[in-house]
């Protein structure tokens, strides 16, 4: 692909398939400015990470804050204080204030927490994939991926699933990852702003009743946590539900996505599957091989940063108050860092070093949850389905419109019951 400095990763093509724009931007423009989005797109591994190892001139606050939903932030602010009791922003905030909310949101994801979670997430995946199994069709994103993320983050957040369920789920997080992903209209938002009131009613529902009577869950976790020695030891209301919104939402999306992902690459490259079927229960091949999906395939395929000054990077001057978009994915390719970067290879000595959960003091919080998860999901369906075969053809396949994330909207597939 050669870049005239007209593509966008607006353009429906590219964002169905964007790994050749992003390898013609490592190659010819590794510092982009794309015009229809108006920011600077940054795809190399070490431009990356100069942008998340230095969070005073990159702020991630102003990143999420100064776009947030997409040019409407005022008329959506006015519903949210109207019918969704206050307009809460998303907790993307810079230090000092984010080491605070780090100590505080990483009492909900101990290494004991998430050990515990275990067995009871493979009870899960096992009954939910387990009818399938001799239906012999169905659909990786909404029959597997997507209920089963959204019923272990209800089960982890102590909310009612047979209440909620999965379809209201992912309404709720598409209007959520609208706000940031740059692509929505007025008349978009004005339908993400009504479903985003009855989440946020839910959620304040739901910490209201935990402040009478804490349980055993997430969101008790989170609103009954302290910071010895700190002006402001425990999370504020407003705290609390950006946090548990932002944790409901990022425990479901992000993961159904990387899921739905391994159900893809095993659909599409039957030697690797034979392979994975022949080891299902050597847990470092399992691990490794979910750590490499995760690089190759990430969920989350940029997020953004603000100049806070004039800068120069990768060669490209960026003035102050710019847009930043870091590509994940397309640095997760980058061949000074991942020698064959696009051939999965369980055997890299530096596996492990992709910039799926990020980088920096902003590094993704429920990381070890996430990667637990999508290993033990991924074992169960290997263990459960043989022969999975795409149902349509590949480039059939389309993505939801957000540059945030990069999830799957449907996966039709065929399979068998295994039996051996």
């Amino acid at each position: 692909m050669q870049l005239n400095g007209n593509e966008t990763r607006l353009d429906p093509l590219i964002r169905h398939n964007p790994y050749p724009f992003y390898e013609a931007l490592r190659e010819q423009r590794p510092v982009y400015y794309d015009t229809g989005l108006d920011l600077y797109l940054v795809s190399r591994y070490e431009n990356s990470q100069t942008i998340l190892r230095d969070p005073e001139t990159y702020s991630l606050e102003h990143g999420y804050q100064d776009r947030y939903a997409n040019g409407h932030v005022e008329e959506f602010a006015e519903i949210m204080n109207r019918d969704g009791g206050g307009f809460i922003r998303d907790l993307a905030i810079d230090p000092p204030a984010h080491s605070r909310l780090r100590r505080l949101t990483e009492q909900a994801f101990t290494a004991h927490r998430v050990k515990s979670l275990e067995l009871r997430i493979a009870e899960i995946a096992a009954g939910l994939i387990e009818p399938l199994a001799a239906r012999g069709y169905a659909d990786g994103m909404l029959d597997i991926a997507a209920p089963l993320t959204a019923k272990i983050i209800c089960e982890q957040m102590g909310f009612d699933f047979d209440e909620v369920g999965a379809e209201k789920i992912a309404l709720w997080t598409k209007a959520v990852l609208a706000q940031i992903g740059r692509m929505q209209t007025r008349e978009e938002m004005l339908e993400n702003a009504r479903i985003m009131c009855e989440l946020q009613q839910y959620v304040i529902a739901r910490i209201r009743e935990r402040e009478a009577e804490p349980r055993e869950d997430l969101v008790s976790d989170l609103i009954h946590a302290r910071v010895a020695g700190d002006d402001a030891p425990a999370l504020t209301f407003a705290e609390q539900i950006s946090t548990v919104r932002g944790f409901l939402i990022a425990g479901n999306d992000t993961t159904a996505a990387a899921i739905a992902n391994i159900i893809l690459v095993l659909a599409t490259d039957p030697a690797l599957a034979a392979s994975l079927y022949a080891q299902l229960d050597d847990e470092r091949i399992m691990a490794r091989f979910v750590e490499e999906i995760l690089r190759l395939r990430p969920p989350v395929h940029g997020l953004y940063r603000t100049a806070m000054r004039d800068v120069e990077l990768g060669g490209v001057s960026i003035p102050a108050m710019s847009q930043i978009c870091i590509l994940f994915a397309a640095a997760n390719y980058d061949e000074a860092k991942f020698p064959q970067g696009a051939v999965l290879e369980l055997e890299r000595s530096n596996l492990g070093a992709s910039l799926t959960f990020g980088a920096g003091i902003h590094r993704c919080v429920g990381a070890s949850l996430a990667r637990m998860e999508i290993r033990v999901a991924a074992r169960e369906i290997i263990r459960r389905l043989d022969d999975l075969r795409l149902a349509v053809p590949v480039e059939q396949l389309t993505y939801m419109p957000t540059l945030a994330t990069h999830t799957l909207e449907r996966l039709p597939l065929t399979f068998k019951r295994r039996t051996a």
